[in-house]
């Protein structure tokens, strides 16, 4: 059979980790020494290989020789070959299936939709634990006949494939834990519970930028189809309704929700969509990446309760009474202004005569020498300032510095202001 055109992961294998591109090291799990190949081999007399191979965008587009993959492989665990160009599976299998130790596969980014994957090629995949098929637009049908073959399969990945739709395997993979299947097309809750069946075992699925608009179920039914689902991404969906969120409670073992970028927070400020999202789902122990504490716990309940005493009875969720029951009827809050002041009242004295001015404090010294000017009749450069704190024990303070602000002076309502020529 002839070999496919194009660069082959042994041609690339040997030119990434030759000695003078990466050199060798000693000592355990630096990587392995390989004896001299036959005449005429392309490899050098050694190879520092680590049990963690990145070749991605290598213009990769077929295995090469199996035999000596097997034998520089045997110790690799993890292999990423994104954004190569492989299109045919049997090409990916002549490699897999001589890395007997492989666990996480990464395959993103390789037209591999333009070959059929048989299961007698799937079935090199078997050790596998991880696998990220980003961006492959692998069928439903590939994934499929993989799911059958990798009986230890744990974390999915399938991201950016343009799926509209979920297609129901045959048979349900028990193994898998996370499933990553972001920057999709699924809209109808339909296609989303068809995960659930498929993967009942399922602990993580990250959904974020699909534009999934409701959660169509009863409380019973998700129950069932996501019995282990402890973290759930909806970021950038199009959840909007309060409704969709009361249904995450369905989930028996949720404790993680991130849920950024969705319609229904958009009129809310942010200390209002994360202490309403709290109080909503009382079983989450971290929102949006961040741990919810007792104490932010309680204050967002507290703050729920209080936000909700206003609103007509048919507009109440059914969790403002269950908090009601908890803490009891709350009063508002009182309303304090804790801005700094902007402007105060003080006497101005000069000579003989005293006024009463209103001042505002984000102005400098020099400008308020400037405001004075026509009040005492004095240049600003013939005018000096003392300022006399009506609590102060020691006397007016000259304020000598221009480009001092008065709101550093702590000036209050009813203090002094002493205007005096400067002396010649």
């Amino acid at each position: 059979m002839d070999q496919p055109s194009g660069r082959s992961f042994m041609q690339v294998l040997c030119e990434k980790y030759s000695p003078e591109n990466f050199p060798y090291r000693r000592g355990p799990g630096m990587g392995v020494h390989v004896p001299a190949t036959p005449q005429g081999s392309p490899m050098k007399d050694r190879l520092n290989l680590p049990s963690v191979l990145v070749l991605n965008s290598c213009g990769i587009t077929c295995a090469g020789d199996e035999n000596e993959i097997a034998a520089f492989c045997a110790h690799v665990s993890e292999l990423d070959l994104s954004d190569n160009k492989l299109e045919d599976w049997h090409e990916v299998s002549k490699i897999v299936s001589n890395v007997p130790h492989l666990e996480f596969l990464n395959l993103s980014s390789n037209p591999l939709s333009l070959s059929v994957l048989e299961r007698r090629c799937a079935g090199s995949f078997a050790g596998v634990r991880k696998l990220v098929l980003n961006n492959s637009k692998a069928s439903w049908e590939t994934v499929h006949t993989i799911l059958q073959e990798l009986p230890d399969l744990e974390e999915l990945f399938l991201c950016l494939n343009d799926y509209e739709t979920v297609s129901c395997s045959p048979v349900c993979c028990q193994s898998l834990k996370l499933l990553h299947i972001t920057d999709n097309n699924l809209q109808d809750w339909t296609e989303i519970r068809k995960l659930g069946i498929m993967f009942p075992s399922l602990d993580t699925l990250i959904l974020a930028n699909n534009n999934l608009m409701t959660i169509e179920e009863s409380e019973d039914s998700l129950a069932r189809l996501f019995p282990n689902l402890r973290s759930i991404n909806l970021h950038k969906s199009g959840l909007h309704c309060w409704e969709d969120i009361d249904k995450l409670n369905s989930f028996p073992k949720l404790e993680e929700v991130k849920l950024l970028g969705i319609p229904l927070l958009q009129s809310y400020t942010t200390e209002e969509r994360r202490k309403l999202l709290i109080a909503r789902l009382p079983s989450i122990v971290k929102l949006n990446g961040s741990i919810v504490a007792d104490g932010e716990r309680e204050d967002s309940e507290r703050f729920f309760i209080r936000y909700y005493m206003e609103f007509p009875e048919e507009e109440v969720p059914f969790r403002y009474h269950e908090l009601v029951t908890k803490y009891g009827k709350l009063e508002p809050l009182a309303v304090v202004d804790l801005r700094p002041q902007s402007s105060v009242k003080v006497e101005v004295h000069f000579q003989d005569k005293v006024e009463e001015m209103s001042i505002r404090l984000d102005q400098t010294v020099a400008e308020l020498k400037k405001h004075l000017k026509t009040v005492v009749q004095l240049s600003t450069s013939n005018m000096l300032l003392f300022y006399l704190d009506q609590e102060a024990p020691f006397g007016p303070e000259e304020m000598k510095y221009s480009s001092r602000a008065l709101h550093s002076y702590g000036i209050r309502d009813g203090d002094k202001i002493y205007v005096e020529p400067r002396m010649k």
